[in-house]
This record gives C-alpha cells, structure tokens and sequence, in this order.
C-alpha cells in the first residue's frame, strides 16, 4: 500500500455533480481530489443525458425524412445504420468527457481511477484494477456517487434483454422493442427505437405512465406513441420470460389477471434506479442514510457529520443532473469557506420523450391539491405560427397562477423544445415574476417562447390567438 496523499477536498465520483463541485473547488484554490472507479462524466455524459439525447436527435430526423412529402421534399428510403449512428454518438460523448477531464486538469484536480470506500471519517481506501491499493486522506469530502439501475430477478439482463446502458449501445434496430416501465427512461428510449423503426410495446405497472407528471401532459405523449402504432399496457405487471418457438416473449399480467405474451426482439428493463449510498463503507464515516437510502443534508449539502457533503441522487429527490450541479457548487463553496446554500425556488424537469414535456414548480394537480385558488392559462401549439411552420402542432403551454396574487407558480408544456421553452419560465418563478409580468414582456416573432407570453396572457382571459373563455 502506498503512502497515504493528503487533500483539502476529496469528491468521491465525477458525473455532473462531482466534476463541477471538484472544479469549483479547484478554482476556489482548495487542493482537491476525485475519485472515479469508471469514466470521467459519469453516467450523465457517458450513458445518460448525453448519449441518449444524442440518439433522440436522431430518430427525430429519421421520422422527419419520413413525412418530407408533405413540403414537397422528396427522399429516398431511410435506412438507419447502427454502427454508423454508434459512432457518431460516441464521437459526442468523447468530446465531451475528453473537455471536462481538460478543465478538472487545469484547474488543478487530480483526478484518481478507482472505487472509493471510506476508512474513517478523514480518509479513503481506493482501490482499482491494475494498480495498488491507495490510501487518501482530507480535510473534507464530498459524496457524489449517483444511482444504479434497479432490476428485476425474473428478468436477468442478457442477449435481448437489456438495461439503458445497453439500449443505448444497440448497432441493429430491433424490429420489436419492448419497455418494462413507462418511466422517463422507458419513454425517451422507447420513442427513440419507435422513430427509428421498432414497434414500440410500453408495459407499465401502474394506473399512469411517467407516474408524478400532470396526466394532461402525458395523454398527449401516449396519443403520439399509439398513432405511431404503439402499444400500451398499463395496470400490467411483468412477470418473467420465455424462450421458445415463438422467439422472445415476455410473460405479463394485465389488472383483471389476463396472461399475455409480449414477443419482442429486445426488452428494456427502465424500472427505476437505486443510490449508491451502499458501497461507500458509510458506516465507517459515521454517516447516516435515511429509509430511501439517502444521505440526509442541510442547506449547505452537509451530511450528520459536517465535514461530509452529499449532492445529487445520494442526496434525495429530484434525481436530476443539473440539480447534482447546483449542489455540487454550493458543497464546494461551502466547503472552501464561502457563505454559499442551496437555494433553489424552481428546479426545471424535462422528460425527453416524443413529444417532449418539460415542468417547473408547481403542476396544476398539486397546486390544486394544496388548497390555494389558482387561475390556469393554457395555449395550444396548434395556434402558434412557429409550430405550424415546421409542423409540430402536438402539445401545448400551460401556465398556473396564484388565484389572488397572480404570482406564477408553475408552468407546464409538452410538445416540440418544451426542454428549452422551460428555461424562460424557470428563471420567471425564481425572480418572483407574476403571470401578468410575462404577459407584458415582448416575445420575438416568430418564435416558440411566443407561447409563454400567450399562456400568461390565458391566465387573464385575453389571449390573443385563441378565443378565450
């Protein structure tokens, strides 16, 4: 074993969370470490948000060559290539961690390959293949390790069932894809495999998919994956796995207890993921994790010992790769002494799914659901005169204002670039905007944030292109 290397701050895991937090610390002059027993970036930027995206983009274009006829474009037969398209997204995802191994580099990081558990509350063991056991002390550290997909025992992942990592490294196109959960994850690769080519089946365990959004926003999601030709079970429960004559088959049962038999090519188990709070010798530190397996934090991301921070998926809910930022620069401030918390009035979520949904503070279910009077503005995109000149008329803005103060409290859209459309929102309930503040802003023309103005304007009955209540 070698000499223990001592550091002012080490961050166990470099994903979004604990790549920023170790560059904030590092130009903040602290000495810091992190620690990363896979690849730097994470799963964010290696399998996740970025890859996956990467592929979304593309299966748009897919399905938009598809319909060119009607502008009077003409194209001959997509054909996908998957190793091709593999390449290509990889060639994304290596620019991107390459660049951020760049700035931890120059901002004075050290970066060490390995698993970290902790030895005592002040020190590490790291250990990886290849190398020797290392031994790391610290002033302080932050805990950044994420979550890992959740699977099923009955349900072993192997040739033709996979989990997202696998999904995402797919060179064929099935002909058949099969999701086990309509979460965010079961959607946005499910519609991507759709608009590829596959014939999408959802089989989802409860009464909703994406279970927690306003069903008014996911109904529009469902309607475009049964008119692409998609089909959704819901109230289903997988229950195992055939192989036989008919090839693949998953077994499930629907609510009234019918058996059905699902053949598919590849199956995607996206039934959630769990934090990696249990392979940290967190006892040993003294830490102490909830019964949702998280780390419990204050204001300042400090765990029950204090000179331990926690961020992203360890640290609780949102499990979201910006919100492990936000927490990850206000743990290393903190951390190097700054007076820095974690203040966040509205955190944005976006769910990449075809069409896309995108919410940020309250939705209109759990505004209502408080008890408050709210007034509610809703504008379609079939109004908007950016929509219909690229064709994507699907979904609608929905704005939900305090009943007597106006002050806005949350806005909703589903359609094409709702991801984008919810910064403006985002940043409008953060400075306390009411809904008649984005009414009066001027929106330029023609553009899709036109619909923000139109839905703060629906708020107040005077919407400008649709007829008002």
């Amino acid at each position: 074993m070698s000499e223990p290397s001592h550091f002012d701050l080490i961050v166990i895991g470099a994903g979004p969370g604990g790549y920023v937090a170790a560059i904030r610390a590092g130009q903040l002059g602290l000495k810091t470490a992190v620690v990363e027993e896979d690849k730097i970036g994470g799963v964010c930027l290696n399998v996740g948000c970025i890859p996956s995206k990467s592929l979304i983009y593309a299966s748009g274009l897919v399905e938009k060559l598809r319909h060119v006829d009607a502008m009077g474009l003409t194209v001959g037969p997509v054909q996908v290539d998957g190793r091709k398209l593999q390449e290509w997204k990889n060639g994304i995802v290596n620019r991107l961690t390459t660049g951020v191994g760049f700035l931890l580099n120059k901002n004075g990081v050290t970066v060490v390959h390995g698993h970290a558990e902790f030895a005592s509350p002040r020190s590490l063991v790291v250990r990886a293949k290849d190398a020797p056991e290392r031994t790391l002390t610290f002033d302080k550290c932050i805990v950044a390790t994420g979550a890992r997909a959740a699977h099923l025992p009955f349900l072993p992942l192997g040739p033709g069932v996979v989990d997202y990592r696998g999904a995402l490294a797919l060179e064929q196109v099935p002909a058949t894809f099969t999701v086990v959960g309509g979460g965010v994850i079961g959607l946005e690769l499910g519609t991507v495999f759709q608009r590829l080519g596959s014939r999408l089946t959802v089989v989802e365990l409860t009464a909703d998919l994406l279970p927690g959004t306003d069903p008014e926003l996911v109904k529009v999601v469902e309607r475009e994956i049964k008119k692409a030709g998609g089909t959704v079970h819901k109230e289903t429960q997988a229950t195992g796995l055939s192989r036989d004559g008919d090839g693949q088959v998953l077994l499930a049962k629907d609510k009234k207890g019918k058996e059905l038999r699902l053949a598919s090519e590849v199956i995607l188990v996206a039934v959630g993921f769990r934090p990696n709070s249990d392979r940290l010798g967190a006892e040993r530190a003294g830490l102490e994790v909830d019964a949702t397996r998280h780390f419990p934090v204050n204001a300042h991301r400090q765990t029950n010992v204090p000179h331990i921070y926690a961020i992203g998926d360890v640290a609780g809910l949102p499990w979201l790769a910006h919100k492990a930022s936000k927490e990850g620069i206000v743990a290393a401030e903190h951390a190097a002494g700054r007076p820095s918390a974690y203040d966040v009035r509205a955190m944005p979520s976006a769910v990449f799914t075809h069409p896309e949904i995108a919410t940020v503070g309250l939705q209109e279910p759990e505004a209502r659901a408080s008890g408050r009077a709210v007034k509610v503005g809703k504008f379609p995109f079939t109004a908007l005169g950016r929509a219909l000149s690229v064709g994507a008329l699907e979904g609608f803005v929905k704005m939900i204002a305090d009943a007597e103060t106006d002050e806005l409290l949350g806005v909703a859209a589903v359609g094409y670039q709702a991801s984008d459309l919810i910064a403006e929102a985002t940043l409008a309930i953060e400075m306390g905007a009411t809904a008649e503040d984005v009414a009066l802003t001027v929106h330029a023309h023609p553009t899709w944030p036109e619909s923000l103005m139109e839905a703060a304007e629906a708020v107040h009955q005077k919407a400008i292109h649709i007829l008002n209540p």
